[in-house]
C-alpha cells in the first residue's frame, strides 16, 4: 500500500479519537455540564448527524478542489472546534461544536476514501479502505482509552485538548504525503461524471442496499460503544478505570476486524457477511445475559469489537465498489452510510434508557439492529457479492 495512505490514517486517527472519545467521557461531561448521561450520549449522535449531512455536502463543495488543499482545510476546522469545546461552559455551545467537527470529519474523510481509491489498483479498494480505517481502530486501542483515562486523571476537557494536538501532525502529515496535484477520481471512474450523475447513483439497488446494511451494522455498535462506560462501572461492578480497559480491548478487536476484512472483502464479502453477520447477532445476546460477569463482559468486548468492524467495514467497502460511478461522491455515500448508523444507534439506546430499560438496554438494541440487517442481508446474498469479475482476481 502506498505510503500517502499511511499518513491519511494518521489524520483519521486523531478524528477517530474525537468521534468515539466520549464513550469514556459520557458520565464526567453530564455531571459537569449538568445533564443528563442520556442527554451527554446524543453528543455522539450529533456528531453523527453532522458526518451524515457533511459528507455529501463537504464532498460536492470539494469535488473540484485539490485533494491536499481540501484536507488540511478540514483538520485545521476540526482542531479549532475541539479548542472551543475545550473552553465552553454550556452544553448547547458543545453540542454545536460537535456538528462542526463533524462536518470538517466528514469532508475530510469522503475526500480521503476517493483521494485513497486514486492510490491503489481498482480492486484493491476494500484494502485501502482498511489502511485507513486502520486509523479509527488505533484510535480506540490507544486514543480513546487515553482520552478516557486523561479525562479520569483530569476532566473531559483535557481530552479535548489533547486531540487539538493531535490534529498537528495529522496536517503535517497531509502537507507532506498528499501530493499538490493529487487527484479524487480513481482509475477506473467513467470520464466526465457530472454532480448530478454521480448523486442518481443512489437509486441503484445494490449501492442502495449496502448502505443500508452498513448503517444498520454501524447503530448497532454505536449503540453499545457509547454507553460501554455504565455496563463495565454498573453492570459488571467494576471500577471506573476498567472502562479504558474495556475500550482497548474492544479497539484491539476492531484492529483484527480490519485487519481480517481488509483481505477478504475485496473478493469473498458475502463469506464475511453469511458467518460474521450471525455471530455479531450470538455476541450481543450473549454479552446481555451474562454482563454481571467482569471477565466475560471483557472478553465480549474483544469479540464484538473484531465482529463489528470486520462486518462494518466489508459492507462499507462494497459501497465504494457499487458507487464507482460517482467518483468524487462515492467516499460521502460511504462515510454517510456510516454515520447514519453511528447517529441512529445512540438515540435507540438513549431511549431505552429512558424507558428504564436499565444498561443492558443498550445491548439489546445491537442485537435487535443486527438482527435485521441479517433478516434482509441473508436472502440477498447474490446482490452483495461481487460483480462477475469485479475483485476476484
Amino acid at each position: 500500500m502506498p505510503l500517502p495512505l499511511y499518513l491519511l490514517a494518521v489524520a483519521v486517527f486523531a478524528m477517530g479519537t474525537s468521534e468515539f472519545m466520549l464513550a469514556g467521557l459520557v458520565p464526567d461531561i453530564a455531571t459537569s455540564l449538568d445533564v443528563s448521561v442520556g442527554a451527554a450520549g446524543l453528543l455522539t449522535s450529533a456528531f453523527a448527524v453532522g458526518m451524515i449531512v457533511g459528507a455529501p455536502l463537504m464532498a460536492a463543495l470539494a469535488r473540484w478542489w485539490p485533494a491536499r488543499a481540501s484536507l488540511l482545510g478540514f483538520v485545521l476546522a476540526f482542531a479549532v472546534a475541539h479548542v472551543v469545546g475545550a473552553l465552553t461552559t454550556s452544553f448547547a455551545v458543545l453540542l454545536v461544536t460537535r456538528m462542526v467537527a463533524a462536518l470538517a470529519n466528514a469532508g475530510f474523510l469522503a475526500v480521503a476514501l476517493s483521494t485513497a481509491a486514486t492510490l491503489v489498483a481498482t480492486d484493491q479498494k476494500g484494502r485501502a479502505l482498511a489502511v485507513l480505517l486502520s486509523g479509527t481502530t488505533v484510535a480506540t486501542i490507544a486514543g480513546v482509552p487515553g482520552g478516557a483515562l486523561l479525562g479520569t486523571v483530569l476532566n473531559w476537557r483535557a481530552t479535548f485538548w489533547a486531540v487539538a494536538l493531535l490534529c498537528l501532525p495529522a496536517a503535517i502529515g497531509v502537507v507532506r504525503g498528499i501530493p499538490a496535484r493529487a487527484r479524487q477520481t480513481p482509475r477506473d471512474a467513467p470520464a466526465g461524471s457530472s454532480l448530478r450523475s454521480e448523486i442518481a447513483q443512489l437509486v441503484m439497488p445494490r449501492l442502495a442496499l449496502v448502505m443500508l446494511l452498513g448503517a444498520l451494522i454501524n447503530a448497532a455498535t454505536f449503540a453499545t460503544f457509547t454507553y460501554l462506560a455504565p455496563i463495565v462501572t454498573n453492570t459488571a461492578g467494576l471500577a471506573e478505570l476498567w472502562v479504558s480497559v474495556a475500550l482497548v480491548l474492544f479497539g484491539a478487536g476492531s484492529f483484527v476486524g480490519v485487519s481480517v476484512a481488509g483481505r477478504l472483502s475485496d473478493q469473498r464479502p458475502d463469506i464475511v457477511i453469511a458467518v460474521g453477520g450471525p455471530s455479531l447477532l450470538l455476541g450481543w445476546v450473549t454479552m446481555a445475559t451474562l454482563a454481571a460477569q467482569p471477565v466475560a463482559v471483557l472478553l465480549l468486548v474483544f469479540v464484538q469489537g473484531t465482529l463489528s468492524f470486520a462486518v462494518g467495514s466489508t459492507l462499507i467497502a462494497r459501497v465504494l465498489y457499487e458507487a464507482a460511478g460517482a467518483p468524487t461522491m462515492g467516499g460521502s455515500y460511504a462515510t454517510a452510510a456510516l454515520n447514519i448508523g453511528a447517529a441512529g444507534g445512540p438515540v435507540l439506546a438513549a431511549a431505552t434508557l429512558a424507558a428504564g430499560a436499565g444498561d443492558l438496554g443498550p445491548v439489546w438494541v445491537s442485537g435487535l439492529l443486527v438482527a435485521v440487517a441479517l433478516l434482509i442481508a441473508l436472502p440477498l446474498r447474490q446482490l452483495i457479492a461481487p460483480h462477475a469479475g469485479q475483485a476476484l482476481r
